[in-house]
């Protein structure tokens, strides 16, 4: 597994968060986007990348698509090691404070 971290970025971490829903589960690709609220088009490179580093591991369903009447899917999953990096790695992970209002001068 590799040593290397993501890069931490908004739609990282909430494909982070979706998978560590139930980090023991596999769920397929459009399940994590729609999860994480993000489109197949962005969630599918986080989830190819997060492979590459070993966070995550995929397998392709054993289906028959002419039966099941859809594609194949792929499915997710955090590794053992994946599980305990993305906490960590959210835990880390930069998140705007939330903005208090100031009292302007002059009032209160």
């Amino acid at each position: 597994m590799s040593a290397r971290s993501p890069r931490m970025t908004l739609p990282t971490q909430l494909v982070l968060r979706a998978l560590l829903d139930d980090p023991g589960s596999e769920r397929y690709g459009l399940e994590i986007g729609a999860a994480a609220g993000l489109p197949s088009g962005t969630i599918h490179p986080i989830l190819a990348r997060l492979e590459r580093l070993g966070w995550v591991e995929s397998r392709w369903e054993e289906v028959d698509p002419s039966q099941a009447g859809r594609p194949v899917r792929r499915y997710y999953r955090l590794t053992t090691d994946g599980i305990e990096l993305a906490r960590d790695g959210l835990a880390r992970a930069y998140r705007p404070r939330s903005v208090t209002a100031r009292p302007r001068p002059g009032t209160g």
